[in-house]
C-alpha cells in the first residue's frame, strides 16, 4: 500500500488556517466581554434610575404619620399626590420648606391635591421641631425601616416625587424646590380647572 503523501506547499496553509482560528475565536471573545459588559452597563443604569421611573405606577405604600394616621396612596387615588423626602438635619430641605407649605396652603382647598412629607433617617424629636418650625401643616410620617425611600432609591434628601391621579410618576425633583411657581409648575399642568 501505497501512503498518502500531503504535499510540503500545505504546511503554511494550515498555520494561517490556524492563526486565522484563533483571531475569530478571539474577535468572538472579545465581541461576549462587550456584550456582557452593555448588559451589566445597563442594568447598573437602571437599577441606579431607581425602579420607579416616569410613566410607571407607583406601587402602594403606607406612612403613618407623626400623628398616628395611615396614609396609603391607593386611598387617594384620582388626586395629584406631591411626595417629598425631607430630614430635619437637611439644610436645603430647610430650603423649600416654606414654599412648599405654601404650595399646600394653595391647594388643600381644591381637595385634589395631597402633600405627603416622608422624614428620612431622622430622630422624632428633631423631625417634630423641624414640622413646627417651618409651621408644616400637611401630613408628614417617618420612612419607618427606609421601606418608602428604598421604593423610590432616594440619593439623598430633600427629593420629591409627582404623581398622578392614575397612581403614575409624572415628575420629579432631586434637590429643593427654589420658589413657589417652581412647584405650581410641577402641578398645575394635572388638575382640570
Amino acid at each position: 500500500m501505497d501512503a498518502v503523501s500531503i504535499p510540503e506547499n500545505n504546511a503554511p496553509e494550515t498555520q494561517e488556517n490556524t492563526v486565522r482560528t484563533r483571531r475569530i475565536g478571539w474577535g468572538i471573545v472579545f465581541l461576549l466581554v462587550i456584550g456582557l459588559l452593555v448588559m451589566i452597563y445597563l442594568q447598573l443604569d437602571k437599577v441606579r434610575q431607581g425602579p420607579i421611573g416616569k410613566g410607571d405606577e407607583v406601587p402602594n405604600f403606607t406612612l403613618t404619620t407623626f400623628n398616628n394616621e395611615q396614609v396609603t396612596l391607593e386611598e387617594h387615588r384620582g388626586k395629584v399626590v406631591l411626595l417629598n423626602f425631607w430630614a430635619s438635619w437637611c439644610k436645603p430641605c430647610e430650603q423649600e420648606a416654606a414654599d412648599l407649605e405654601m404650595a399646600w396652603r394653595f391647594y388643600q382647598p381644591r381637595g385634589d391635591v395631597l402633600f405627603l412629607g416622608v422624614d428620612y433617617v431622622d430622630t422624632e424629636p428633631e423631625a417634630l421641631a423641624y414640622l413646627e418650625k417651618f409651621e408644616i401643616t400637611y401630613p408628614n410620617g417617618p420612612d419607618l425601616g427606609t421601606r418608602i425611600s428604598q421604593q423610590f432609591r432616594i440619593r439623598g434628601v430633600p427629593e420629591t416625587y409627582i404623581i398622578d391621579q392614575q397612581g403614575r410618576l409624572v415628575d420629579f425633583q432631586i434637590g429643593p424646590f427654589t420658589s413657589l411657581n417652581q412647584i405650581k409648575a410641577k402641578i398645575d399642568p394635572l388638575l382640570t380647572p
